[in-house]
């Protein structure tokens, strides 16, 4: 890698965890640096079909519903893998897949624990024949085959299962997480045994770690800018999306409320973040 590209990727990396808010900052030494640059290389190289797993359940006292992080950099990434040339499909589960699905090419997955899930990676796979599959705050399996939240608790049965397409896959598979209970954090099991979290131990190739998920997709989205010189983050609106997103029902993922936050960070402080990946990607 050129050292300039190398040094860019290396600084954004840091200001990803520079909060720390779930114990990344601890997590990021276990990563091989530049990752940020190689997974938006792989991407910014697709040029074809990319399958964007997003969607983390959560359970509010009415209804099952999605959390905002996740889905906002899914968007973003597809907005600009679109503007590059790339063909992306979000691939989630409802209710978010059918929230999505007028302004979006969504893949349904089906929800809970069930004997198809491999077969069901499968047909995806053979009928889409995706470049670059990316997971974007998704949960992962742990290692008892569950998933978990953040809190501990057992969100299996409102969970589909993105890990078999991951698992499965023969292209590039990148992840993107913010606490150690997401699929690609089987890539560092031992930087998470400090963590309070039931981890995940799906692994993919490229892992990179966020205090918030959402910040991770923005990152890739400020290299691959940089990679075909135009600000791509300069088209993106946070705001807009989220705004999009709470109409759909959607809620933050900490205060479990339908606001327009994510993991219960103002727009404010995503949008700053947003500005420094400008600046330290040239624009």
């Amino acid at each position: 890698m050129p050292d300039s590209l190398e040094s860019m990727s290396i600084a954004i990396e840091k200001a990803l965890v520079a909060h720390n808010y779930r114990g990344m900052a601890s997590v990021r030494p276990a990563l091989t640096p530049g990752y940020c640059l190689r997974a938006a290389r792989t991407l910014f190289d697709a040029k074809g079909v990319v399958l964007i797993g997003t969607g983390f359940p959560v359970a509010t006292p009415t209804a099952m519903t999605f959390e905002t992080d996740g889905p906002l950099g899914a968007i973003a990434l597809y907005q600009a893998l679109e503007a590059i040339g790339s063909t992306p499909y979000i691939v989630c589960g409802a209710p978010l897949s059918q929230a999505l699905k007028e302004q979006y090419r969504i893949v349904d997955l089906k929800l809970g624990k069930h004997d198809a899930q491999a077969q069901e990676a499968t047909d995806i796979l053979d009928d889409l024949k995706p470049k670059v599959v990316l997971s974007i705050e998704r949960p992962g399996q742990a290692e008892d085959g569950n998933y978990y939240n953040m809190r501990g608790e057992n969100i299996s049965a409102g969970a589909a299962c993105f890990d078999s397409l991951m698992n499965q896959a023969t292209c590039p598979t990148i992840a993107i997480g913010d606490g150690g209970n997401e699929i690609g954090m089987g890539n560092v099991t031992d930087a998470l045994q400090s963590l309070d979290i039931v981890a995940a131990t799906t692994k993919c190739d490229e892992l990179l770690v966020a205090d918030v998920s959402n910040w991770g997709g923005y990152a890739l989205i400020a290299i691959m800018g940089r990679l075909t010189n135009k600000d791509l983050l300069a088209e993106f609106s946070p705001i807009d999306v989220l705004q999009y997103l709470s109409t759909l029902g959607s809620v933050d993922g900490v205060t479990r409320l339908n606001q327009l936050t994510e993991d219960g960070q103002g727009i404010e402080v995503g949008d700053a973040l947003i500005l420094q990946l400008r600046q330290l990607s040239g624009f």
